[in-house]
């Protein structure tokens, strides 16, 4: 983690003297002549924060406005505890993001690697652990289940990987791919390469031709949901996720909280203004573009530029006034939601590691509830991170912070979510743990945030935590991009390209501030 900073995660800081920017000065409508912010920033989650660090790096007047307590979004905690993500992946990311603004990631948060990705039990009774070394993982399945499917694993590593070698640069690195772009770039590597992107079959299909045995199918089909989707849906361009994984999980000491709040203090140091407890009530548009904002108090914050780092549905759905209304037209359908148990639990039975991912036979169901009929499944996978755990299994005495999760429908805006459903969800949870032995006692000390918790903290979502779902072969070309249809108007987060996750949320930081400092040649130093 950071160097034992005492500083609070969200505050205020003078803005540093800045070179001479070459743009028009504006009336604010005060007494005097005075320059607006260039850039305001609504939201401190890990796409807010990349943009405002990059933006700053450029010289420019960046105030970031969070309705939160501290900095993060969905990279939240509760009583110490992640609650939100719980690894880092594709560290390079962040890597890059702090060097280039003169810092150096690795001397600010301490990472540890994972060799266990993650310890499966099967409903059968049987478990089986990923690594991060391929030959490794290829054992265990070759023990679990036959040398062919090791020999089918071995060729969905390669099969991945050269996936992400297709992707990685026109679709992670670069402004929202379209079709017209899609085809220029069949024109440039050839319609066969393109194919091999693989977004004609679902990743169900996909996985048929590596794997035979459904415990292994289940399990690698349990990817789609990283992104909130449903992998009899998902295009099988999806599988590449195996892959970013296998190159690559890291603890971060401290928590992932650590990642935003070091985010923040790096974008405070290069001079940008960080405000929490401070939401927005509207965006304001004039002539055509956007104006700044206007908080819940009252105050009004004119700026060049306003980047919404919330979820994209809240322009949909009015919620930052109708002038902005317009401003993206958000893909359905949206994606999953969850149940998240939060705190102290003790663990028995199951040889617990760090991440832990307990799955049932009938996958399809699962699905069919969360997309068909919009329910709670009544055979959930769950998701169990025990934080004070690495790869070892060795016991632990007591209570210890642990995170698990159930998928749910995104109907936070429309169902409260009454201590019945909760209840309910807790006793399938149960069920599935015990297939495999596991138990999670003293369930009633823990935080329960469900669909309608997150549907309230991060507006317009309705509680799904992904944005849309990445359904069908046009999926991941769907999203939102930089550019919103509100000139002045940008958009960044795990809502829009390239995607949800926080590797991800954070490049679409990097991408919006690009496109702006794009328009403002001028600008750079």
């Amino acid at each position: 983690m950071g160097r034992n900073r005492s500083a609070p995660a969200c505050i205020e800081v003078p803005v540093v003297a800045r070179p001479n920017l070459s743009l028009p000065r504006e009336h604010d409508g005060s007494t005097g002549e005075a320059r607006p912010a260039d850039v305001v920033i609504v939201g401190a989650g890990i796409g807010g924060l990349a943009a405002a660090i990059e933006l700053a790096r450029e010289g420019l007047a960046v105030t970031v406005l969070e309705a939160a307590p501290e900095v993060g979004g969905k990279m939240r905690r509760i009583a110490g505890v992640d609650a939100g993500p719980t690894v880092l992946t594709m560290r390079w990311v962040f890597d890059d993001l702090f060097a280039r603004a003169g810092a150096d990631f690795a001397a600010t948060v301490t990472l540890q690697p994972a060799e266990i990705l993650a310890r499966h039990g099967f409903w059968d009774g049987t478990t089986l652990d990923l690594f991060a070394d391929r030959d490794r993982t290829a054992d265990a399945i070759g023990r679990l289940a036959g040398a062919k499917e090791a020999a089918g694993y071995h060729k969905f590593v390669d099969y991945t990987r050269e996936l992400f070698e297709l992707v990685e640069e026109p679709f992670l690195r670069s402004p929202r791919p379209t079709v017209g772009s899609m085809m220029a770039m069949a024109g440039r590597i050839g319609l066969g390469s393109l194919m091999k992107v693989d977004a004609h079959r679902s990743m169900w299909k996909a996985l048929g031709g590596f794997f035979e045995d459904v415990r292994l199918r289940n399990l690698f089909a349990r990817y789609a949901t990283y992104s909130g989707s449903s992998p009899f849906e998902a295009p099988a361009t999806l599988n590449v996720i195996a892959h970013v994984e296998r190159a690559g999980v890291f603890y971060v000491d401290g928590g992932m909280h650590t990642v935003a709040r070091e985010c923040a203090h790096l974008a405070m140091k290069l001079g940008a203004t960080v405000r929490c407890r401070t939401p927005v009530a509207r965006v304001l548009v004039e002539h055509g573009r956007a104006a700044g904002v206007v908080l819940a108090s009252g105050e009004e914050l004119r700026a060049r530029v306003v980047v919404h780092a919330g979820d994209a549905g809240a322009f949909a759905a009015g919620l930052l006034g109708a002038d902005s209304s317009r401003a993206v037209r958000v893909p359905r359908p949206a994606s999953a939601s969850a149940v998240v148990f939060t705190g102290q639990a003790e663990l028995e039975g199951f040889p617990y590691v760090r991440h832990n991912v307990f799955l049932a036979a009938d996958y399809a169901r699962e699905f069919q509830a969360l997309f068909g009929s919009h329910t709670l499944p009544d055979d959930p996978v769950v998701y169990v991170c025990a934080q004070a755990r690495g790869d070892d299994a060795r016991a632990v005495s007591g209570p210890e912070p642990i995170l698990m999760l159930v998928q749910a429908p995104s109907n936070g805006d429309t169902n409260a979510w009454t201590a019945e459903e909760i209840d309910t969800c807790t006793k399938l949870a149960a069920r599935t743990l015990l297939r495999s032995g596991a138990q999670v006692t003293n369930l009633e000390a823990l935080t329960v945030t469900t669909p309608a918790h997150f549907a309230k903290a991060f507006p317009g979502s309705g509680g799904a935590l992904y944005g849309a779902a990445t359904h069908g072969k046009l999926g991941p070309l769907e999203r939102p991009g930089a550019k919103s249809a509100i000139p002045g108007l940008f958009l960044v987060g795990g809502t829009v390209h390239p995607g949800a996750g926080v590797p991800m949320a954070a490049t679409s930081g990097v991408l919006a501030a690009q496109a702006i400092m794009s328009a403002w040649p001028s600008t750079r130093r």
